[in-house]
């Protein structure tokens, strides 16, 4: 399906160099936010206090959030639990404070607006378990990286594998790095989002690779950077459809989603958007420097007849 079809290769590769000079003090400022600033853990992964508390009517989530960060907890989950009478909070850990003491400031801080609110439970993550979460969360990365490199070195060319998974990682570091500079709440929901980017913008650099390889073989006189920018821009309008649709649907969840879903579809936006650029200038250009050529692509056909051999190639 294609809205629209370029009839003139569009020059990609002749700008490679500038954008992926961008593209790597990009990606060195965010390796520097994420060591200096560092990720703002959630207590998922750092340890705290989960609460669930009741409401006579249905609950305001902003003016419940609004009195919890009011004793000084900064961003602090808030969400319905069951039904729009439950909420869930989840309170970060403090030094010298137990779990029954931050419970009871907050709902006492919470009757003071409501006093038909009461407690139904309160639990202590501990921080065993966030390391357990946070050692489980980088396995499992590793093993999308080690999947993605391997698929990619059988299906296409090790060039390709390399390029592609550098692409992917510097989508990656670039969202982690977009956290630490702003310090967003980094939690498992915002996990769950950088592994199905790194999913996602891989099968976008699938598209173009095997483009490549089609036009490898459909065309000999073209050169390499002739074969790539055609491989680009023929996957234009197919890049349009599919990654318009996906960022309208994001997009809805970032508007109107409210504080739960917030940066889950932050980081969904910043890995959809940057996913686009390093398959098309990151992923394509790398493989182009790699030295990626047709007798990558195209291997060549041996001939089993024997110059020496009088009867070889005589027709029976």
């Amino acid at each position: 399906m294609e809205l629209f079809k370029i009839r003139k290769d569009i020059p990609f590769m002749r700008h490679a160099l500038v954008l992926n000079a961008v593209s790597f003090i990009t990606f060195v400022l965010a390796v520097f936010f994420l060591f200096s600033r560092g990720l703002h853990l959630s207590v998922e992964f750092t340890g705290g206090t989960l609460m669930e508390v009741s409401y006579s009517q249905p609950a305001d989530l902003q003016k419940v959030r609004g009195t919890v960060a009011s004793l000084g907890y900064g961003e602090v989950f808030v969400q319905n639990f069951g039904s729009a009478r439950e909420v869930l909070i989840r309170l970060p850990a403090q030094k010298g404070v137990s779990s029954a003491q931050q419970s009871e400031k907050v709902l006492s801080a919470l009757k003071a607006n409501d006093p038909d609110v009461t407690l139904r439970r309160t639990e202590f993550v501990g921080p065993q378990v966030g390391d357990e979460l946070v050692e489980d969360g980088l396995m499992a990365l590793a093993f999308v990286v080690g999947g993605i490199m391997l698929y990619l070195a059988i299906r296409f060319e090790w060039k390709f594998a390399v390029s592609a998974i550098v692409a992917n990682l510097h989508d990656v570091i670039i969202i982690l790095g977009f956290f630490a500079f702003f310090q967003w709440e980094f939690s498992l929901a915002v996990l769950a989002a950088v592994l199905a980017v790194l999913g996602y913008s891989v099968n976008e650099s699938v598209v173009i690779f095997d483009r490549i390889r089609e036009n490898f073989r459909r065309y000999r006189k073209m050169n390499t950077v002739e074969v790539i920018d055609n491989a680009i821009t023929s996957t234009i309008s197919r890049t349009i459809i599919t990654h318009g649709s996906t960022q309208i649907m994001v997009l809805s969840m970032l508007l109107f989603g409210g504080e739960t879903l917030h940066h889950f579809a932050m980081a969904l936006t910043i890995g959809i958007c940057f996913g686009i650029y390093s398959s098309v200038f990151v992923a394509a250009a790398m493989a182009m420097w790699l030295g990626i050529s047709r007798e990558d692509m195209v291997k060549p056909v041996k001939n089993d007849i024997d110059p020496n051999d009088e009867n070889s190639g005589a027709v029976v």
